[in-house]
């Protein structure tokens, strides 16, 4: 009987005692606006490509920029919703004008981000949770690789793409280009957006697998480059990310709402600041207030523009 109990002990104190150590290793940063709650949780996740760090070269930006903005979305009663901004949507900051929606990270950081969020969605963000690029790299090579698929052929030169229609499994390095590439993309942004949710969801296929129950090892490594990749916000913490990572199921699954805000251009030059994308005026704000009442239908939404 002490064998038993001992084991029992040791069952329930290793994962207890990793979730301690994997929390005191997530780094916090000042994100919130403070601004008024809203019903529902919402978080705000941004994929950062800091220049600080070297991860990826770009002479043309300094500091740091954000390919990846998604707002996941938990209302009090309705489903789920995973909806990714197009970094170039055309959007009012705070402050600045209107500019580039990745313009706010390089601007003001996530504080900024997160203003400039919560005006174009009126919701208030609950919490931020930003990953570093170079942590995505060693997450996947953490889990053993990652089944993706993509029907494009691409060579492309910006972000290391290399592609044949297909699917396939790949290492860190490859399955960051498959989130990252963009222009050789006929989709553009949208197209972006629906590899980096599938990079997402096999990503947290992989880390649902029983087996690593049986492989503290591996649990230990995964938490490790899991942790080490991320930054969020001040009181968020290592349950916070185990509901958002449900979260995310839920939108992922068939009775969530997946995809982009309504679309009108994707190549819409107000001018001074290139080619944005141009949310729909009348349709965005009943989409928003849609999404965070829970009344949005759930299936895939937003996309292409038609014509």
């Amino acid at each position: 009987m002490v064998g038993v109990a001992l084991l029992l002990v040791l069952m329930l104190a290793w994962p207890i005692g990793l979730l301690i150590w994997a929390n005191g290793k997530i780094d916090h940063i000042d994100a919130l606006s403070g601004a008024a709650d809203t019903p529902g949780t919402t978080y705000l996740l941004a994929g950062s490509d800091s220049r600080e760090g070297g991860v990826i070269e770009d002479p043309e930006t300094q500091g740091a920029r954000t390919d990846t903005i998604m707002v996941l979305h938990v209302p009090e009663n309705g489903p789920t919703a995973l909806i990714s901004l197009p970094r170039d949507a055309y959007v009012e900051i705070p402050g600045q004008g209107a500019s580039k929606l990745n313009a706010a990270f390089s601007w003001g950081g996530a504080p900024l981000l997160v203003q400039t969020v919560e005006q174009l969605t009126g919701l208030a963000v609950d919490h931020y949770v930003e990953v570093g690029f170079g942590g995505i790299e060693q997450l996947v090579d953490a889990v053993g690789g990652v089944e993706l698929c993509s029907d494009l052929t691409v060579d492309d030169a910006d972000s290391g793409m290399v592609w044949t229609p297909g699917c396939r499994e790949v290492g860190g390095v490859d399955a960051l280009a498959f989130a990252r590439m963009r222009k050789a993309d006929p989709a553009g942004d949208i197209g972006r957006a629906e590899r980096q949710q599938q990079l997402i969801a096999a990503l947290s296929g992989k880390v649902e697998n029983p087996a690593l129950v049986l492989k503290p090892g591996q649990q230990t490594a995964l938490l490790s480059a899991g942790t080490g990749a991320l930054t969020v916000s001040e009181g968020t913490g290592i349950l916070d990310l185990g509901s958002l990572a449900l979260a995310f199921r839920n939108a992922k699954g068939e009775g969530g709402i997946t995809g982009t805000p309504p679309i009108v251009d994707l190549d819409y030059r107000p001018g001074n600041v290139g080619s944005t994308v141009r949310l729909d005026p009348d349709q965005t704000p009943g989409f928003f207030a849609a999404i965070g009442a829970g009344t949005w239908p759930a299936g895939p939404t937003g996309g292409m523009p038609e014509g």
